[in-house]
């Protein structure tokens, strides 16, 4: 799909405020309701929207520990990293995990209410399979997050 000016505007108000109406949004992006709409599903349809959720202050829901964790496998074969990706995505306190270059082999951005809860998700992690070692470094304070892609 061909992103234009207007669908990069589009994106661009609609990841400031996915609650726009579609009225609202047609009018900052000068069109009129039926194309902008049209633009919107099309966007949707390609993938390039994947949906719309409420941003959430991770503190006040409880959740005031984030740590990034760094992982080295034991193994590297398509199986074992097959494996271990399996296992990181069904662990809900893991919000974010990358495949790295580096000295690790993974990074994971874990939330937990404390550091007990953090104590446990570092032994189930430790557990997962082909997990050689772990590096742990905790936020001290958000600089920047949740920020909205450059388009």
């Amino acid at each position: 799909m061909n992103i234009d000016l207007t669908d990069t505007q589009i994106l661009t108000h609609l990841q400031n405020d996915g609650r726009l109406s579609n009225v609202e949004l047609a009018e900052k992006v000068h069109l009129s309701a039926s194309p902008c709409l049209r633009r919107v599903k099309q966007l949707e349809s390609a993938g390039v929207i994947k949906g719309y959720r409420a941003s959430l202050n991770r503190r006040k829901v409880g959740l005031s520990i984030t740590v990034f964790i760094e992982v080295r496998l034991n193994c590297h074969t398509s199986e074992a990293t097959e494996m271990f990706e399996r296992s990181v995505a069904s662990l809900p306190n893991v919000i974010s995990a990358f495949l790295v270059s580096g000295h690790a082999d993974y990074r994971l951005e874990v939330v937990s209410k404390d550091l007990i809860q953090y104590e446990d998700i570092l032994k189930t992690i430790q557990n997962l399979p082909h997990v050689k070692d772990i590096h742990s470094n905790f936020a001290i304070r958000a600089i920047k997050s949740d920020a909205p892609l450059p388009l």
